[in-house]
């Protein structure tokens, strides 16, 4: 009898060992709740698309013009191309998957801002996860560029490329 006693108290001391475990873990996971999320650095949230590959948002109590890095999206407002073959599809794209107001995690790359003075941005759905630059290209809506140093995400991009043309999509289909 008392062998039985002396592994339940074991037990009751192993349950109070995990309960506090579980406690202490629900504790730091509730202070990674989506307030700290939205004070970090890397949150933004848009305030306009201004063409396939650039948006306007709001960062750190400012709003700033960004260059989606690694991607190139037909031209709607260049003042020497005029509007490229699926510019304003690709822009409509973008005003589609980044409706004002859409809460984003943004990650910059080697170099912060271009010689026009916007910034270098991944940009990334907070509420989806979906990594927009990439998504541009997987659609056919984008082509891979690169903007040396930037250049993480360039294998991502040369394969959505690869993939979008072998499906025929987007760019790969209306502008041949």
């Amino acid at each position: 009898m008392i062998t039985v006693i002396h592994t339940s108290m074991r037990m009751h001391r192993s349950s109070h060992v995990l309960l506090l475990f579980l406690f202490t873990y629900a504790l730091l996971l509730s202070s990674c709740g989506n307030d700290s999320l939205t004070n970090s650095p890397n949150s933004a949230t848009v305030k306009e698309v201004i063409d396939g590959d650039t948006i306007d948002i709001s960062i750190g109590g400012k709003t700033e013009r960004v260059r989606l890095i690694g991607i190139d999206t037909p031209e709607t407002k260049h003042p020497t191309k005029g509007v490229e073959c699926l510019g304003p599809e690709a822009s409509a794209y973008t005003e589609q998957l980044l409706p004002k107001g859409t809460a984003l995690r943004v990650e910059r790359d080697v170099e912060a801002r271009d010689k026009y003075g916007r910034l270098l941005l991944y940009v990334y759905i907070e509420r989806s996860n979906v990594f927009v630059n990439l998504d541009l290209v997987m659609n056919g809506y984008a082509r891979p560029m690169v903007f040396e140093p930037n250049t993480a995400h360039m294998a991502d991009f040369a394969q959505a490329a690869t993939q979008a043309e072998l499906r025929n999509v987007g760019l790969w289909q209306a502008c041949r």
